[in-house]
């Protein structure tokens, strides 16, 4: 039962996985729920559109990530959603750009080496990742790339401890109808008023108060799925403040930027086969990776990371696709790169609600994850990739943490 001074038991900020997550885990366990979204729909960095080209398409995240153990591959399947298991083949990238097998191998090599370094220097104090580069290793623009893509920063932002603790079992499935369509699916029937950016959370009297472009809602206690860059921007006030604590920790995790481009490709190109991954350079870090003919679709997607990333974004989306058709002319020719039509493009880094892709951590903040997962005053829960200990960066990390904090305030609230 709410209390008297209640509107419901739990209030949700966000539904995007980690909301959504919470929302139907709190209701399965008889608790009354209410789930405020600032955005007009649900999924928050999940999103899929459909395109001119007749294909839907991911502008965040788009891989089941350690799919055999992530939840949305069985909510996948129990919605009807069909899952195309070809593994993504980014270890041929360097094939696809022309270079020798025996310069993959060169390059595997040095790969390896590296994320060994970086594994056993994790142990000690916790230094930035760009530490861990053998210096003068004619690789090291591309491992710094890659960080760009798997991180939204570049590797001297990066925490290696916290790097080190991520888990990945190697298995990379998708969604054919949109990662973001599925957890938009999932959100279907859940009490959810969109429109509803919440400016202030008010834990001050008996009830949790919270005030929205909707209106105000009293909770018994609330989770905020936000990510720790919109409360570092001071998007939300508190009342009392948050502890010190909580704030460095949303300071210790800014959300790095990672966008996408999709390109229409006219033409069949059958010299190029279905699902190919090219890096537009492998000697800078400001470079893009590219997916050719994803799932056999006449598409191309262009990910970039980083500070080349926000750039672009700012630039617009314009500037973004000439940049894309000039690295893939230098491999394809420039009749290749007058057969690409930009489609869509995403925009993270200025996006208000996000302020970013996904969250890492800055060179000794590691713990903070802890520190951002922690309640407050056993009445504010928080939950979203960035509070995921070993998962942070993916949907399902969001998804379990919503678990978990729906667990908690479960738990907090009694019977």
């Amino acid at each position: 039962m709410t209390d008297a001074m209640s509107d419901v038991d739990v209030a949700v900020v966000g539904a995007g996985a980690a909301g959504v997550a919470a929302a139907r885990r709190l209701l399965a366990l008889g608790r009354t729920v209410q789930v405020l979204e600032a955005r007009e729909r649900a999924g928050g960095r999940a999103h899929t559109v459909m395109t001119a080209a007749g294909f839907p398409i991911d502008l965040s995240c788009g891989w089941l990530h350690s799919a055999d153990r992530n939840p949305w591959a069985a909510i996948a399947r129990e919605l009807g959603f069909a899952i195309d298991e070809t593994q993504p083949g980014w270890g041929e990238r360097l094939v696809r750009a022309g270079f020798s097998r025996a310069d993959q191998e060169d390059w595997f090599r040095s790969r390896e080496a590296f994320y060994a370094r970086l594994e056993d220097g994790a142990e000690g104090p916790d230094r930035p990742a760009r530490e861990f580069l053998e210096p003068g290793n004619r690789w090291n623009g591309l491992l710094d790339a890659i960080s760009t893509w798997a991180n939204g920063a570049e590797l001297d932002r990066i925490s290696a401890r916290d790097n080190r603790r991520y888990e990945d079992t190697g298995v990379n499935w998708r969604v054919l109808e949109g990662y973001g369509a599925l957890v938009e699916r999932h959100a279907a029937g859940l009490p959810i008023k969109f429109l509803a950016p919440v400016g202030l959370v008010d834990r001050s009297g008996q009830a949790v108060k919270l005030e929205a472009a909707s209106g105000a809602l009293r909770a018994r206690a609330a989770i905020l799925t936000v990510p720790p860059s919109v409360v570092a921007a001071g998007n939300i006030r508190f009342v009392p403040e948050l502890p010190a604590e909580k704030r460095a920790a949303a300071e210790g995790l800014p959300l790095g930027v990672d966008n996408k481009l999709y390109f229409s490709l006219a033409g069949e190109w059958p010299e190029i086969g279905a699902n190919w991954h090219i890096a537009g350079s492998v000697e800078r870090t400001a470079t893009a990776s590219y997916q050719l003919k994803p799932h056999g679709r006449l598409l191309v997607e262009m990910f970039s990371g980083g500070k080349l990333a926000l750039e672009l974004e700012r630039a617009g989306a314009a500037a973004m696709a000439d940049f894309g058709r000039a690295e893939l002319a230098k491999f394809f020719g420039a009749k290749f790169a007058r057969a690409l039509k930009p489609l869509a493009a995403s925009a993270w880094g200025d996006d208000p609600f996000a302020r970013g892709s996904y969250s890492y951590a800055l060179p000794g903040h590691a713990d903070d994850r802890a520190g951002w997962a922690a309640p407050v005053d056993g009445r504010l829960f928080f939950a979203g990739e960035a509070a995921s200990p070993d998962f942070f960066s993916t949907t399902h990390g969001a998804y379990l943490s919503g678990i978990a904090a729906a667990d908690a305030a479960d738990a907090a609230l009694g019977r």
